[in-house]
């Protein structure tokens, strides 16, 4: 592709292919939850191990965009996107063939290594080309269509599970990724500028140094990620839970996720309309209020009678409703609060993300061993670390303009 010979900010990528690139990791990712029980069964393991290909998912999205960002500054966008959804399809086809356990993790590592580049990208295709405000408000519509898919994903592994095997889940992740990749090749622009220097492949890991040069950029960073370890505690122990406790199936955690998946896309479709008015600040404030309500919400239900459907999944709504309020502000806070490398910046704040997610979603369900009542604890504690994050952010953020 010939260099652009004006402002390469001034090419506009198509949004419907943003937001696919956008969610086709969180599709594989989302669409495994439901079938875990069903896996520890056929595989002849425990629910640990299973547990193992969630959480191996998110600690190889987190180290995947730690090494993306830094690649694509370098070489650019589009190789980079077009390599990784290659990967991510390869891991697809292990996982559709998997016939021992061990294949089956690697099959998700391999989905999540290539799949990363997708949700990396699109957001720093969205900063390359808008400014603060309005690329939050953007980034609310990428993060709907996140919304969408993970309200979808979750319900259509549950049906396909029961209908034509878990191999399905594979299958349909293989189908969603093959199409991104051919609409990439046709029809995503580069957008990142030209590096002015010779940089080598090593070197191109030096912008980490710029963006963590940044207080504010690490505690807004890490105000995003305390409100998605919530939800990843949620998704990895909860299946277990309507299987254990409440007798359901593949289908029942499905159908029930919607209520937890819709309370995103709302929060999301809201944060798209209005992050622009009211700015960042004002969207992660109410966005956390939110949040932290459905964790107590929860904690009640669960105090106040046994353990059901609506008493999990009703204030789960509340919660990612918050979520899709405050995250993409938070992730725009948090990326212009550094000084150029976006992709960089961008695939760190996937890495604090995912690195303390895979954990909080490997040690939540081996509290909830001892007692459920753990769940809405660490939601609650979660969120009131994110409030305190935040505040660091705008302290810190505040003290670099007076300077």
């Amino acid at each position: 592709m010939k260099p652009a010979t004006t402002d390469i900010r001034s090419t506009t990528t198509p949004v419907p292919l943003l937001a696919a690139m956008a969610v086709a990791s969180p599709v594989a990712l989302n669409i495994f939850a439901p079938i875990m029980p069903e896996l520890a069964v056929k595989f002849n393991t425990s629910p640990f191990t299973i547990q193992l290909g969630f959480t191996l998912y998110l600690l190889t999205l987190a180290i995947g965009q730690l090494i993306s960002g830094p690649l694509a500054d370098r070489y650019g966008r589009r190789p980079v996107l077009l390599w990784g959804i290659m990967l991510h399809i390869a891991g697809c086809l292990l996982g559709a063939m998997a016939v021992e356990v061990w294949q089956l993790l690697l099959a998700r590592i391999l989905q999540a290594a290539g799949g990363c580049t997708g949700m990396l990208l699109a957001r720093s295709i969205v900063l390359d080309q808008h400014g603060k405000d309005q690329a939050a408000g953007m980034l609310g519509y990428i993060t709907l269509g996140i919304a969408t898919a993970q309200a979808l994903a979750p319900t259509l592994g549950g049906y396909l599970n029961l209908t034509v095997g878990w191999q399905g889940v594979f299958w349909l992740s293989m189908v969603l990724g093959t199409g991104v990749w051919i609409g990439a090749l046709f029809r995503l622009p580069e957008t990142a500028e030209k590096p002015k220097d010779s940089q080598g492949f090593l070197q191109s890991f030096s912008r980490f140094n710029t963006v963590l040069s940044s207080p504010s950029y690490i505690w807004y960073a890490l105000s995003s990620t305390m409100i998605a370890c919530g939800f990843f505690s949620f998704i990895s122990s909860v299946p277990f839970v309507v299987t254990e406790y409440l007798q359901g199936d593949s289908a029942d955690y499905g159908n029930w996720f919607l209520l937890v998946a819709g309370g995103f896309w709302l929060g999301s479709l809201t944060a798209g309309k209005v992050s622009s008015k009211f700015g960042t600040s004002r969207m992660m404030v109410l966005g956390y209020i939110l949040s932290g309500s459905g964790s107590l919400l929860m904690l009640g239900m669960f105090l106040s009678d046994s353990v059901s459907y609506t008493g999990l999944f009703l204030p789960m709504a509340f919660f990612t409703f918050g979520r899709g309020l405050s995250q993409p502000s938070a992730q725009a806070a948090a990326i212009n609060s550094t000084t150029g490398a976006v992709a960089t910046a961008t695939g760190m704040l996937g890495f604090f993300q995912l690195l303390i997610g895979s954990l909080m979603a490997q040690l939540t369900p081996l509290l909830m061993a001892f007692n459920l009542i753990f769940l809405p604890l660490v939601l609650f504690i979660v969120v009131a670390l994110a409030v305190f994050c935040m505040k660091q952010g705008d302290r810190q953020n505040k003290a670099g303009q007076n300077c």
